[in-house]
């Protein structure tokens, strides 16, 4: 065929898509009414998880494919995405400004379709979830490297939100300045997490620079394009963003750093069969109150994934532990455990079910 025939034919290629994108944006508005008419969220999240997987499966079986594998659960979110929009645009609250972690985070969950509102701090944006100013929240939980993120912890017992979906970003911590000339950095500024993710790091390579703290990696990105001698630590995305050079790739201390993020709104997911439920709960300040807590869920049969404390607000030395039990809240013996956990702790809230991460 000549160019102007293969030109044609990418043409009317192109004709059958958009045909096909609009059929499919029909049928999504259908889907989201039918789902709403049964009492149902129209945000079917482990729906389109399923549909990736199984398009992903599709593509494989085909041993001629030319689409390339890893660009099709890009492409795929960003059509779910448009059509979810063109029925009913989801907002979407991330701690900003553009180049966060969270904001990357965000774009992988919800694609370019929905309307982002960004905020301040992470708190700002499980608040704006509880008030009902945005339908959804996009928030940083857990690190691989540093555990887990205090604010949104924190936040879990501040504001009424619950965790509808979980999901894992691979982390790539880079350093950003305006000239790549190492012993000429002075200061390193980013959010106190990445610092920390880098701490070996910056301690071996950067031993003279001082350390600075700053509310995320795109304001601390925004204060390195301003100074000759300081850097950042960020994404790719935050040099790209502020005219940054990036001076070294891959900084993060463990090469496995990855972030589990959460999307919050004010219900979580129906149940899937492969679930997973969060928790937070106050044992009694008396001697083996959490080994009988415990020992709960040991008796239901249930797997503790994670455990971890966080100080009680107005009560010195007290704790509240954070802790994911597989199962879903609905499941027999896992809503027996949370009922004896209300008759054992002082306070028991549950953060919400969703269904499990496959790399968490």
């Amino acid at each position: 065929m000549t160019i102007d025939e293969l030109k044609l034919k990418l043409d009317a290629l192109d004709d059958e898509l958009l045909e096909l994108l609009d059929r499919r944006a029909h049928a999504e508005r259908a889907f989201a009414q039918a789902r709403r008419d049964v009492g149902l969220s129209s945000h079917d999240p482990e729906g389109e998880r399923a549909t990736l997987e199984r398009l992903e499966q599709a593509l494989g079986t085909r041993p001629d494919a030319a689409f390339p594998s890893a660009n099709l659960r890009s492409v795929f979110r960003e059509i779910i995405g448009g059509c979810v929009a063109s029925e009913e645009p989801e907002s979407v609250a991330y701690m900003g400004p553009p180049g966060t972690f969270s904001h990357i985070a965000a774009h992988a969950a919800f694609g370019l379709g929905a309307r982002y509102v960004e905020t301040v701090t992470i708190g700002a944006v499980l608040d704006a979830v509880a008030r009902g100013a945005v339908t959804f929240g996009v928030a940083p939980i857990e690190n691989s490297t540093e555990g887990g993120v205090t604010a949104t912890l924190d936040g879990f017992l501040e504001f009424d939100v619950m965790i509808q979906r979980e999901f894992v970003i691979a982390v790539t911590q880079c350093l950003l300045g305006r000239q790549r000339d190492l012993s000429k950095i002075r200061r390193v500024y980013s959010h106190p997490q990445p610092l920390a993710q880098c701490r070996a790091w910056l301690a071996k390579h950067l031993p003279d620079a001082e350390v600075m703290s700053s509310s995320s990696t795109a304001a601390a990105a925004g204060e390195a394009a301003l100074d000759d001698s300081a850097a950042a630590v960020g994404s790719r995305l935050a040099a790209e963003l502020y005219g940054l050079e990036l001076i070294r790739e891959s900084i993060q201390d463990r090469a496995e750093n990855a972030t589990r993020f959460v999307v919050l709104a004010k219900s979580d997911a129906e149940r899937t069969g492969k679930d997973k439920t969060s928790l937070a709960f106050s044992a009694a300040h008396v001697r083996g109150a959490l080994r009988r807590a415990l020992e709960i869920f040991d008796d239901e049969g249930l797997n503790l994934t994670r455990i971890e404390s966080r100080p009680a607000v107005g009560r010195r030395w007290e704790y509240v532990f954070f802790t994911d039990v597989e199962g879903h809240r609905t499941d027999e013996s896992v809503a027996k455990a949370i009922d004896r956990l209300r008759h054992t702790c002082s306070m028991v809230r549950v953060l919400g079910s969703y269904p499990r991460a496959e790399s968490a």
